[in-house]
């Protein structure tokens, strides 16, 4: 028996329960050798809708089909044993109607190994959210700063200010009592994310909110440092990778160009005389 084959994977009931508790450590993934890194530090790793911007330069997470978060769910779930794996489901594969979310969210279980599924919405996708759950679907909201409205809210821009506020909260309670068993908060006023993580039952999940949440998430690859030209506010860097990158690179072209590698000990040698007649004789 594997190593692996001795841990247990966490559940969403596992993750519900930690409301309160010792925060949750969370991640995204999207392929498998940065799952294998991950998986020991996190309690969930999310193979996030991100992944369009992230790995294949998209402007937006607008465009990321069905298919292609499948394919990058089937790498993470390769990589993982101990993190509770969730993945997003793209826009337009869960606004039209219950049925269709349902469908789609079958599909991405069946065919990614994931335990959850993560929507984007609030009081408008609560009633999604209970079809979802009441059939075998466990679910992740997502609120706040919702990517794939961007277009609807002019921007990256903070959500829940002022007035506002009170329609975050009431997005909050609507997905609490639809079932989730977490939600993303995202770029939230500190003292709103404070509120609606006390006011609510199921763990929240913070990303540019509060350091009172359950549980915190980031873009991996934001974390590392492998872009050196976004910095978002809400982000802290823990590594410099990006840079680090360039200058490892930057090395390998210098030592190509001026003939320095491969050196003696990258090559083979030649094939002994004795060996290349003998097929010949």
């Amino acid at each position: 028996m594997s190593a692996t084959q001795d841990i247990r994977a966490l559940t969403p009931p596992d993750v519900a329960a930690r409301k309160g508790g010792v925060p949750l450590v969370c991640l995204t993934a999207y392929t498998t050798p940065v799952a294998k890194i991950v998986d020991p530090h996190c309690d969930i790793v999310l193979v996030g809708d991100s992944v369009g911007m992230v790995l294949h330069g998209l402007p937006s997470t607008l465009s990321v089909s069905l298919d292609m978060m499948i394919m990058h769910g089937q790498a993470v779930r390769r990589g993982l044993a101990r993190a509770l794996m969730i993945v997003d489901m793209p826009f337009g594969s869960y606004e039209e109607s219950p049925e269709q979310a349902f469908r789609n969210a079958a599909r991405l279980m069946a065919e990614t190994g994931c335990a959850a599924v993560k929507l984007e919405g609030g009081e408008g996708m609560a009633g999604t959210i209970r079809f979802l759950t009441s059939r075998g679907i466990p679910v992740m909201a997502h609120i706040g700063l919702t990517p794939q409205a961007v277009n609807t809210f002019g921007g990256y821009k903070v959500q829940g200010r002022g007035e506002a506020s009170e329609r975050i909260v009431r997005d909050a309670i609507a997905i609490a009592e639809a079932g989730a068993f977490s939600v993303v908060l995202e770029k939230v006023p500190e003292q709103l994310a404070r509120r609606i993580t006390a006011d609510i039952a199921i763990p929240t999940i913070g990303i540019g909110a509060s350091a009172a949440c359950d549980g915190q998430i980031l873009v991996v690859d934001d974390m590392l440092g492998m872009f050196t030209d976004f910095r978002p506010k809400f982000v802290k860097r823990y590594a410099e990778l990006g840079q680090a990158a360039s200058v490892a690179i930057a090395g390998y072209a210098r030592d190509v160009r001026e003939r320095r590698f491969p050196a003696a000990e990258h090559v083979f040698g030649d094939i002994p005389k004795a060996l290349a007649g003998g097929a010949a004789a």
